[in-house]
């Protein structure tokens, strides 16, 4: 048996030290170190898909979804983007409720499945627009076990063929993806394209329709299904750095409504400026004196844009443009 080093005395001068702080004690513990609650049972979002290019993405997505949507279903419903949310699946399945259009759709060459929800609101608005409606739908109360007709159905695959065709386009600066629809439901629940605790990308759609009936359209994404890809979501699409042949197209559709839009335009000789007592005492026979102008404004929609000589061709009286005003001009 080994004798203790220290006698009682000693051990309970050494314990006095310790409990009253005289004595520093290393307990080879860090404690001033800080620690962040992680659940190991989900997927951290922090650790890389860069939300914000979705955002970008679905920016991108919006332009010609609307098109495509007019020449499809006659109708063009106001539908602005969602921020981008990084949710539960469980969660988000429980804000839900049946009947939904749901479509699981494979992304490839991306991994799993990624799901196209409907709202029914869209469908129906869409359905009333089709045969010459105004896009009123009419909804009423749906059982939750409430099918679709074949008519609906018919509709839903038009909304999902103009979708791919524009989520192709918007991808297309980041990779090449082949949209293919799997399977449809009508209840979230059966559409597992994740656990309840995995993480899951939402990306809302929020529609109106001219007739102010609201809706939505959801594009969910697995977590775990953009990883491999989120490098190229940090680095690759940057401003200006879009899909080139897209941005131009959409822009030529653009510059060609723009240009077929109808303008009130007026040819403006001089101004009087006067007071509304004047005005007020102004009869048939009177003569208002102004000094004209070697050039007389012709304003489309009120704007001044050119200055123009005032003639004749023929019978007919005419303007001839001399030069355009500057911006901000007369």
């Amino acid at each position: 048996m080994v004798d203790n080093l220290l006698s009682s005395e000693e051990l309970a001068a050494l314990t006095e030290g310790v409990n009253d702080g005289s004595i520093a004690v290393d307990t080879g513990f860090n404690t001033a170190a800080r620690v962040k609650k992680h659940d190991l049972a989900s997927e951290d979002s922090s650790l890389g898909v860069n939300t914000a290019s979705i955002d970008m993405i679905n920016e991108r997505f919006i332009r010609t979804f609307r098109l495509a949507l007019m020449e499809v279903l006659r109708t063009s419903p106001k539908i602005n983007p969602t921020k981008v949310q990084v949710v539960k699946f469980g969660d988000y399945l429980r804000e839900l409720k049946a009947p939904l259009s749901v479509n699981v759709v494979r992304m490839n060459p991306l991994r799993g499945f990624s799901t196209i929800l409907i709202d029914p609101s869209v469908i129906f608005s869409s359905l009333d627009s089709f045969f010459g409606g105004f896009g009123k739908g009419t909804l009423g109360t749906l059982s939750a076990g409430r099918m679709f007709t074949p008519m609906e159905v018919r509709i839903i695959n038009m909304i999902l063929d103009a979708a791919f065709k524009t989520l192709r386009e918007a991808w297309a600066p980041i990779l090449p993806l082949d949209f293919e629809l799997v399977s449809q439901e009508i209840n979230p629940h059966f559409a597992q394209i994740a656990d309840e605790n995995d993480l899951v990308i939402l990306s809302r759609f929020e529609t109106e329709t001219p007739t102010q009936n609201m809706g939505f359209i959801d594009i969910v994404h697995p977590y775990v299904a953009l990883k491999p890809v989120r490098e190229m979501l940090r680095s690759r699409l940057q401003a200006g750095d879009g899909n080139e042949e897209s941005d131009r197209a959409w822009h030529n559709e653009l510059e060609a409504a723009v240009g077929g839009a109808s303008l009130d335009s007026r040819v403006v000789l001089g101004q009087i400026h006067t007071t509304f007592r004047a005005v007020e005492a102004m009869q048939p026979g009177d003569i208002l004196h102004f000094k004209k102008p070697e050039l007389a404004t012709l304003q489309p929609n009120g704007i001044p844009a050119f200055d123009v000589r005032i003639g004749t061709v023929g019978a007919q009286v005419a303007v001839q443009i001399e030069r355009a005003v500057a911006p901000g001009g007369k």
